[in-house]
């Protein structure tokens, strides 16, 4: 994990956290599993560190009133599965699209399991 001041952080077990920077100066989150692969990022940009920290933080703690769903890329020509609160704002989104409607709802049930497994983790995004 890194801090926003670019600092790497201790592993918080499975799951990982990490925020970026983007070129136009905000911020984003992605989740990723012990392996290195990034399971999940973050819907929306946010104007500052703290912001995109409170907003995983949210996602962390109350995924489970979240709706999911696999939807077809906006390009159309794979599938990725998408987070939404009930207001309808989505708050995470798959991290690559998939060839098979049925590899992505496997990836959306990895991605419940590991943030499941991060409701302990305390810091998840320094």
């Amino acid at each position: 994990m890194t801090g926003a001041d670019g600092a790497d952080r201790a592993d918080a077990g499975r799951v990982r956290c990490r925020i970026d920077l983007d070129t136009e100066g905000r911020y984003g989150w992605r989740m990723t599993a012990q392996n290195g692969r990034v399971v999940a990022v973050s819907a929306h940009a946010f104007k500052d560190y703290e912001a995109c920290r409170d907003a995983f933080e949210a996602l962390r703690t109350g995924y489970a009133e979240q709706a999911g769903a696999v939807q077809h890329t906006p390009s159309g020509n794979g599938w990725m599965w998408v987070l939404r609160r009930a207001d309808g704002r989505t708050t995470a989104v798959s991290a690559r699209a998939y060839e098979r409607h049925s590899t992505c709802r496997a990836a959306y049930e990895r991605f419940l399991a590991l943030l499941g497994e991060a409701r302990d983790v305390t810091g998840s995004c320094p």
